[in-house]
This record gives structure tokens, C-alpha cells and sequence, in this order.
């Protein structure tokens, strides 16, 4: 049963990564076709095709290898030199690339199609074309965030106590085997129990764990009185926290790192108890501050990437651990999306609230990830049609010639180099899944 809970939770999200990345095309499509530009093909995934029809003047298809999918509009590149649109350039092996791929774009253009070739298209549109597909995969992601919070909830410490730990342990130490002889800590030697209840701390009433928990940081050493109810009984008891190395909470709700990976740690109070947690539904104001927070994190591990690739490298190639706040491939993914499913001892209500949340994450990744300004990704289009309309402007400024579509084909060489780094890197985090994946669940 738990593999086959384990291929269901693959399934689930290659299923939705597929519907993303249809969705993400169709985001292009469909400003494309309503700015009359010719789509020719409309494909998911990459190589041979193993499904295609034609319906109008464009072709649906899927591809053998799920991994991405293009709209093919004719016109993205201005003709060629000699056609009198461009003025020629250097000769060269770059120069070639350019010239073929101006001539691939236009070997389907017809005399009938002179004003529906992409390159003519006014700056704004040029733009809404191609940032449509990573508007699809945010709306995609604000959607499930918005069925996860609104429907499922989160899942929020509560003020019931969930465990009571009997030996004070170092943070980060094993916990020892002989509990006889290990000294108490606090809790356990108030007698407090797993599914007491929290009243007051101090003379404050608790009503939220996390107030709970600062206060208890700032009160070592401090006698206070505690008051529980156990039973439907109230219990008046009095604890005194200890000083002790407790980590550092980030904003994000985890402890916080140091550049090697260790834990960073603080001198604070300390009684050794855990709450139990209870999935709380959310109301629609909290969905988009929600998905602001994961578009910053992700833009963070982005701007982070060339460093995180590397520290990548060296745990895939040595013993050191992967980082589990850095990137990860489709495979890990589809890993973690199986560990997930396989979870018997949770509720099944909370598996799929988990691979929701998963798929949101992928769609604001991709919606991040295609916004860099570099071609081959929507977001050097995006900078290219900037550039021209920023050239327009200027020269209309200074009553100049209008230096007419920006040729973005002059960049292709730049193009496959990135590419290939693209690819390379898709590669080692494969590589690194399968060798070394990230361990989320302990």
C-alpha cells in the first residue's frame, strides 16, 4: 500500500506540473492570437512528437520528453539583411546563427501575413505576450495557495501541550538511552503532562504559543507561576526556565543557519515542552500576503543560485548535506511528492493540503524563474522589447530616424550559452536528487 501511495503522489504532481506548464504555454497563446499574431504550433514538451492536430492555422501537440513546452509565432525575429528591414551586421560564426535563425522564423511567413509577424508588434503587446505565461503560473499559484489556506487551513501550534521532554539535552545532542539518571528538565519536573492545556504563564493569560514561547525565552532562571488545566481540572503549579543554547527563528518560521550549515543558537529560557498543532482555515486576505511571502523566498534562493549551485555540487560529490532550503529538480520534487502520499500515519486530509502546497510552490517558482531577464526565458524577451522601446524613445526625443524592432536575434549566441548553463545546472540538481536528495522529513 505505501508504494502505491508513494507512485499516487508522483503521479499527482507530474500530473499538475503538466498542467502547469500546458497552462504556462497558453498564457502566450492566447495574447498572441488576440493580437493576430500567426501561431503555427502550440506543443508541450520537447522531440518528437507523439500527438498533434491541427485546428485552424495551428497545430496542438504533445512531445516525448515532458520537459517545458513553446508557442511558435512567425516573425519573432526581423528578416534578415537584404530584405531592407535590418542593417547588416559583422560576418562571423555568430552572425550565421543569427541569419538562420532569422530565416527559420520567416519560412512560414506568406505575403498574407506581413502585419501578423511578432517583430512588428507595438512594445506593449510584445510584452503582455510574454509575460502571459508566467502571469498564468502565478494565477495558478494564487489559486491553490488560496484553496490550501481557505479550504485546508494551516497547520498552527495550538496552546495544548504535545510532548513533555524528560532529560535537559544540549540543542543539537542525541537524546540520551538511560532517562533515569539524565537531569529533568522543567517540565517534567513540574509534572507537567502531553495534552495538558495552558492557561497562564507568569500572571499572563496563554492564548498563543508563539507569545508563549518568547516569554518563556526571556524568563530563565525566573521562579513563575504556571497554570494548566488538565482533565477539566485547573492546575496552579510554579517552573522555572532554564538558560540554555535555543535556536534562532526566522522570519520564515525556521531556525536560522550559518554559512556552514550550523545552526544558529542563542542563550534563552527553556522548559521542554512542544505544542500540538491544529490545521486552522485562513480568510481570503491572508492568500496574497501568503503568496507574496513564497515569490520573496523563491526570488531570494534565485538571486542566490550560482552559490546554492555550487554548495549543490560539493555535497553531491562529497559528504556534506544538501541544503534543504536550496533549489531542487523535477525528480525531487516527485520524490517529496511521494513521501508525502506514503505519510499513512497522517491524516489523508493533510497529505493532500501538503502536495497542494507543493504544486502552488512549483507554479511561483516557475512565475519567478521565467521572469530573469535573459533569454532563452520570457523575461529577456521582456528586456529586449524594454530595450527597443527605451531606443524608440530616445531617438524620438532627439527627432532621430526610428531605428525600427530591436533585432533580440543578435543575442542568440548569448542565448545558447545560457541554455547550455540551464541545462547543466537541470542536470546536477537531477544527479544531486537521486544521489543526495534533500531530507525534509527527518
Amino acid at each position: 500500500m505505501t508504494v502505491l501511495l508513494f507512485i499516487g503522489g508522483v503521479l499527482f504532481v507530474a500530473v499538475g506540473i503538466a498542467l502547469s506548464i500546458a497552462l504556462h504555454e497558453v498564457g502566450h497563446l492566447l495574447p498572441a492570437k488576440l493580437f493576430k499574431v500567426r501561431v503555427t504550433r502550440f506543443m508541450i514538451g520537447f522531440g518528437p512528437t507523439m500527438w498533434s492536430r491541427k485546428k485552424g492555422e495551428t497545430e496542438y501537440g504533445i512531445k516525448a520528453i515532458p520537459a517545458g513546452g513553446y508557442v511558435a509565432m512567425i516573425g519573432m525575429y526581423p528578416p534578415n539583411p537584404g530584405d531592407g528591414s535590418v542593417r547588416p551586421s559583422s560576418t562571423g560564426m555568430f552572425q550565421t546563427l543569427a541569419t538562420e535563425a532569422r530565416s527559420a522564423a520567416h519560412e512560414e511567413v506568406g505575403p498574407e501575413d506581413a502585419n501578423r509577424v511578432f517583430y512588428k508588434l507595438p512594445v506593449w503587446k510584445k510584452i503582455i505576450i510574454m509575460l502571459g505565461g508566467p502571469t498564468m503560473n502565478l494565477l495558478i499559484g494564487v489559486v491553490l495557495m488560496a484553496v490550501l489556506l481557505m479550504g485546508f487551513g494551516t497547520a498552527q501550534a495550538t496552546t495544548t501541550l504535545g510532548e513533555v521532554n524528560a532529560c535537559q539535552v544540549a540543542y543539537g545532542a542525541p537524546v540520551p538511552k538511560d532517562l533515569a539518571n539524565c537531569m529533568p528538565t522543567p517540565a517534567a519536573a513540574a509534572g507537567l503532562q502531553p495534552g495538558d492545556k495552558l492557561v497562564s504563564f507568569d500572571g499572563v493569560p496563554v492564548t498563543e504559543w508563539a507569545a508563549f514561547t518568547d516569554h518563556v525565552r526571556a524568563s530563565a532562571g525566573k521562579n513563575v507561576p504556571l497554570v494548566y488545566e488538565r482533565a477539566g481540572k485547573t492546575v496552579t503549579t510554579s517552573i522555572t526556565p532554564v538558560l540554555t543554547a535555543r535556536p534562532v527563528i526566522g522570519a520564515n518560521g525556521m531556525a536560522e543557519v550559518d554559512s556552514s550549515g550550523t545552526a544558529v543558537t542563542v542563550q534563552a529560557g527553556f522548559l521542554g515542552v512542544g505544542p500540538t498543532s491544529a490545521m486552522v482555515r485562513e480568510p481570503a486576505s491572508a492568500v496574497l500576503p501568503a503568496v507574496g511571502d513564497s515569490v520573496a523566498q523563491i526570488g531570494g534562493v534565485v538571486l542566490q543560485l550560482p552559490q546554492k549551485i555550487v554548495g549543490i555540487a560539493q555535497a553531491a560529490f562529497s559528504s556534506e548535506p544538501r541544503d534543504p532550503n536550496g533549489p531542487i529538480s523535477v525528480v525531487g520534487v516527485g520524490r517529496v511528492a511521494g513521501e508525502v502520499a506514503a505519510m499513512e500515519q497522517v491524516p489523508m486530509s493533510s497529505r493532500v493540503a501538503t502536495l497542494l502546497g507543493l504544486l502552488a510552490s512549483v507554479n511561483l517558482a516557475l512565475f519567478v524563474f521565467n521572469l530573469i531577464p535573459l533569454l532563452p526565458l520570457d523575461g529577456g524577451h521582456v528586456a529586449g522589447a524594454l530595450y527597443e522601446g527605451a531606443r524608440r524613445q530616445v531617438a524620438k526625443l532627439f527627432k532621430r530616424k526610428d531605428p525600427g524592432p530591436f533585432d533580440i536575434a543578435k543575442l542568440l549566441p548569448l542565448t545558447y550559452v545560457a541554455a547550455v548553463v540551464l541545462m547543466a545546472m537541470g542536470a546536477l540538481l537531477i544527479y544531486a536528487d537521486i544521489v543526495k536528495p534533500v531530507n525534509l522529513f527527518g
